[in-house]
């Protein structure tokens, strides 16, 4: 593809959440300080939410890849279970082994024996659900009585509930009052500015590996991007990808403000650029113009006027 050209080893901007690409946005590291403090506290359900985009999966993989010694992580990530499969997916994080046919009881049972276990080893269970607004209402009050678990001391199982702005509007209702009341650290992760915007894309290619004195994404660039993104990580490394891989089409070595225009307006997510939009539906209007103007002067569409058409459509495909 583009690695070549520009002089990286991998592709700086891919969608899947690498930790080696981990920048440390102040929000990012915001969450991760909440995180680890809420842990150390030892108790209740701890809450992160974001908007679609915005790096909770990463965040959620840089904690356990951080996890200290004092701890077990319990890792569940589609969390779109029934009571009977989020127990059964506790158990085997656990490693606790549960017959199919297993009830609530039995469950119960199994998991504060394992707990118990952890515990006097000197370690601290800590379940980790991501894309929490999945949830379904039954589930969510199973995972609340598996945290009714404990010493005279402590909690033997603290959980961190990551998920979209969805999983606030859920735990607000009324039936779920029990479990909002147990939440004792939340944090909202928010978007970028065109500041981190500038060093996040420019972190993430030199750990591609650029090393260019030439900036190749400007800071000019990266108001374009804010615009086109709102700030969310996500949409600006869909768009950076595409603006690389015109870039590279073109033969140039940096990125230009046409490139992130281009790359906006062929990305569904993001915010067309103001300048290009109104060629939507301008352009298939002149085609038909042109068209239609050579039919009743010529009975055809001339020569002179195909190349024109078939540029038109070209562009609009």
């Amino acid at each position: 593809m583009y690695l070549y050209h520009f002089g990286i080893k991998n592709l700086p901007f891919t969608l899947t959440p690498n930790t080696q690409f981990f920048f440390g946005l102040p929000s990012h590291n915001e969450a991760l300080s909440v995180l680890k403090t809420a842990l150390r506290s030892g108790e209740g359900f701890i809450k992160v939410t974001g908007e679609v985009g915005t790096g909770k999966t990463l965040i959620c993989r840089k904690l356990l890849n951080e996890m200290t010694k004092g701890f077990v992580a319990a890792y569940i990530p589609n969390p779109y279970l029934s009571p009977s499969e989020l127990r059964h997916a506790v158990a085997s994080e656990l490693q606790v082994h549960l017959p199919s046919n297993s009830d609530q009881q039995e469950f119960t049972q199994a998991i504060q024996q394992k707990l118990v276990e952890i515990r006097k080893q000197g370690q601290s269970v800590v379940l980790i659900i991501d894309e929490a607004q999945a949830l379904p209402d039954e589930s969510i009050e199973a995972l609340r009585l598996m945290t009714n678990l404990e010493t005279e001391s402590a909690k033997l199982m603290q959980v961190v509930l990551f998920g979209q702005p969805e999983l606030n509007q859920k735990i607000a209702r009324p039936e779920l009052r029990q479990l909002r009341q147990r939440i004792t650290f939340s944090y909202e992760l928010s978007q970028m500015n065109a500041d981190q915007i500038f060093q996040y894309v420019n972190h993430r290619m030199q750990v591609a590996g650029y090393n260019k004195e030439e900036t190749l994404f400007s800071k000019s660039v990266c108001k374009q991007l804010l615009k086109a993104s709102k700030g969310t990580p996500r949409i600006v490394n869909t768009i950076c990808h595409k603006a690389l891989m015109l870039a590279y089409g073109e033969g140039k070595f940096v990125i230009s403000s046409k490139h992130i225009k281009l790359a906006a307006f062929d990305t569904e997510a993001a915010e067309p650029a103001r300048s290009i939009p109104w060629l939507a539906w301008a352009l298939p209007a002149i085609a038909c113009a042109i068209v239609t103007t050579s039919l009743v002067v010529h009975g055809n569409v001339g020569a002179e006027y195909q190349d024109l058409v078939s540029l038109i459509i070209a562009w609009q495909k």
